[in-house]
């Protein structure tokens, strides 16, 4: 098969993950990160835990009011539920489309910066994503990290990220995107900038900008079909150890004002990483985005993992379904009405604890 072939189902897909209201749950953390949160609630890294913690979640009984799609790690795209049916059959009843992280971790970038990366995993791409596609997954991500970091002039050391540094990234992300889409998966494309470091939000924005319009170049050179993708960016947000308070009214009109300058009206959905935020600063900040008069293109959403399972997985503690569904149940719906401008603070349960980890690795 080929991209002409999928073309009609990409669109179709994509639209449906960016439905008006809802957002994506991201449960594709790697088996090692995975392992750190269950470590944080005192429960052992094994198989049967991981998949007891997951089809806690996905059989949440309304999740699908709220959840369009749910990125998955691969071992759970080809897990069962203990009952017998599939992760995969258990998300489709709900009404959530499957998805597969497909990238293969993080590389140093050779001629980079010192903390510069690259994403693998383009090698045998499109077999792979045949395989995903013919399990039931309809769309995929891979997520490129950048970060910005001041130079010293002194030692002769340039403020990151490089020139190198977005251009592979922006690269990798593009033929990425192609690559799955032969075989009919939507890509949705993740160039994420960390948190950490002390600049201010119009550094963000000015290197964000920059950033987005490469990605958005090298898809226009390997000709990707915008219509079938979806983007996945960080919120237009300070260092995370900037002096000034973050107002959300700020962020908000930071970030769409950004993503104005830079994202191509052809994507239907921008659905944004909660990165370190906490749960309720993702939901306030996406909130106040979609309150802006602003004429938005592209619909305006979530794509959350910790922002939606923090105070889940310390709920379940192991065992408790009842209470970690009733938590996720209240975030999503927290994250779709922010998704519509009509959060209001407080409304639902919710934790305050930031969720940033300085140099924190997946």
């Amino acid at each position: 098969m080929a991209l002409s072939y999928y073309k009609e189902t990409l669109r179709e897909t994509a639209r449906k993950l960016a439905t008006p209201g809802k957002g994506i749950l991201a449960v594709d953390e790697s088996t090692n990160t995975c392992g750190k949160r269950l470590a944080s609630i005192g429960v052992e890294n094994t198989e049967e835990n991981r998949q007891a913690y997951r089809g806690m979640l996905f059989t949440t009984k309304g999740l699908g009011n709220y959840i369009s799609g749910a990125i998955l790690f691969e071992e759970t795209l080809f897990q069962d539920h203990a009952d017998g049916e599939s992760m995969v059959a258990k998300l489709e009843k709900q009404g959530i489309v499957p998805g597969i992280k497909v990238d293969k971790g993080l590389k140093p970038l050779v001629g980079g910066l010192e903390h510069e990366t690259y994403c693998s995993g383009l090698d045998g791409l499109t077999e792979r994503a045949s395989d995903y596609y013919a399990r039931g997954a309809r769309f995929a991500k891979w997520r490129a990290v950048l970060q910005i970091t001041n130079g010293s002039w002194d030692n002769h050391i340039p403020s990151g990220p490089s020139d190198l540094a977005i251009k592979e990234n922006a690269w990798g992300l593009a033929r990425y995107a192609r690559a799955v889409q032969e075989a009919g998966l939507v890509p949705i494309i993740e160039p994420e900038i960390l948190m950490d470091g002390d600049h201010d939000i119009l550094t963000t924005s000015e290197i964000q900008e920059k950033i987005i319009k490469e990605v958005y170049s090298a898809c226009q050179q390997n000709g990707v079909y915008l219509e079938g993708t979806l983007l996945k960016p960080s919120m237009t947000v300070p260092g995370a150890d900037y002096e000034g308070k973050s107002d959300p009214k700020n962020v908000a009109l930071a970030t769409v004002t950004t993503l104005l300058r830079s994202v191509p009206a052809a994507v239907p959905g921008i659905v944004f990483l909660s990165g370190g935020l906490s749960e309720e600063e993702a939901s306030l900040y996406l909130n106040e985005m979609n309150l802006l008069a602003a004429d938005k293109p592209w619909n305006l959403s979530f794509s959350y993992g910790r922002a939606l399972q923090h105070s889940a997985l310390r709920a379940w503690g192991g065992s408790n379904e009842t209470e970690g569904q009733k938590f996720v149940l209240a975030r999503a719906q927290a994250n779709s009405e922010a998704s519509k401008g009509l959060y209001v603070l407080g409304s639902q349960p919710s934790s305050d604890e930031k969720l940033f980890v300085a140099g924190y690795t997946y």
